[in-house]
């Protein structure tokens, strides 16, 4: 099959162009100006396509993401109506994401802020109550291949799990709690710790606002590892400054990198780190990729790679 690796701020190929190479050597993946018929490119790999990204392609039968978001591909103009759109589904990277989820948990169950302020004034202050896990209840919105190895990771440790999705997982999580969206109400008040991994559509756009803060527990923890425009950036400093929300760890913003004297970078209950969650390795990339063309190719693929429907 022959492909193109279009993408307005990142060279594709200077990124896995050797792990295309030696994992999917029967893909030709070509840079727009290398391609001498366009009629012959068969899919599109990109992550953040330009607007007129796909005119040039009328023979396409995929466009393939190269990570496991796929927002600004749905929303490029050029995408045609009835061309499929596959994602990067990686275990590696779900198990990064996992790791990372964990670590925000338990940096706010066991206020791990209060430690680093102890050492920097050299106070020995140990807690002897509240380090169990069973106490405090983590909620994760979003059930997808993040989503449940973030849930499963969360309920090993003992914490009590709850997801949020569109529907009921056809395979439900042993030990995680299972809400669908008409439950929301529900599903936020019992959590302590909440954690985003959503993908970004029109439906979440925004969905950590002010309703759904005042509609958790008084102090309750917010981590956001999904995107930027999920999260009300004003709603949750209100949260903050209220006590309403206790802490929030915030991996992804509306404008990366975070703008220089933002409230974020120096307010005493926000950790911020810089887009970091996860990031898959070349190979894991590049086989994601040959699996979903070629399950593609066979009809074979499934809607857990398919985003048209978002």
């Amino acid at each position: 099959m022959i492909g193109v690796a279009i993408n307005a701020n990142l060279d594709i190929l200077d990124m896995h162009g050797a792990a295309f190479a030696t994992h999917a050597p029967e893909l030709t993946i070509l840079r727009p100006e290398e391609v001498a018929d366009p009629q012959a490119v068969e899919f599109a790999l990109t992550f953040r396509p330009p607007d007129d990204a796909f005119t040039p392609y009328p023979a396409l039968k995929a466009v393939v993401s190269v990570a496991a978001g796929v927002d600004a591909i749905l929303s490029c103009p050029s995408l045609p109506k009835d061309v499929p759109v596959l994602r990067v589904e990686d275990d590696d990277q779900a198990l990064q994401m996992a790791g990372f989820a964990a670590f925000h948990v338990l940096w706010h169950h066991r206020r791990m802020d209060l430690h680093l302020e102890d050492q920097a004034n050299e106070v020995w202050n140990r807690p002897i109550s509240g380090r169990s896990p069973s106490e405090r209840r983590v909620g994760v919105m979003g059930f997808g291949l993040m989503g449940r190895a973030v849930a499963k990771a969360i309920a090993a440790l003992g914490y009590p799990t709850a997801s949020l999705s569109r529907s009921l997982p056809e395979q439900p999580e042993p030990g995680v709690e299972h809400f669908v969206d008409r439950d929301r109400d529900a599903f936020l008040a019992r959590s302590d710790i909440l954690i985003n991994v959503l993908p970004l559509t029109k439906a979440t756009h925004g969905v950590m606002d002010a309703d759904l803060f005042a509609a958790l527990p008084q102090g309750a923890c917010v981590v956001n590892l999904g995107r930027g425009e999920h999260l009300d950036e004003g709603a949750l400093l209100a949260a903050l400054e209220s006590g309403q929300i206790a802490g929030a760890s915030l991996d992804a913003f509306e404008n990366e990198p975070l703008a220089e004297g933002h409230p974020f970078w120096s307010h005493p209950r926000v950790l911020v780190t810089p887009h970091t969650a996860s990031a898959p390795e070349s190979k894991g990339v590049v086989l994601s990729i040959k699996d979903g063309l070629r399950r593609l190719s066979d009809g074979d693929i499934g809607d857990d790679r398919l985003s048209r429907g978002y």
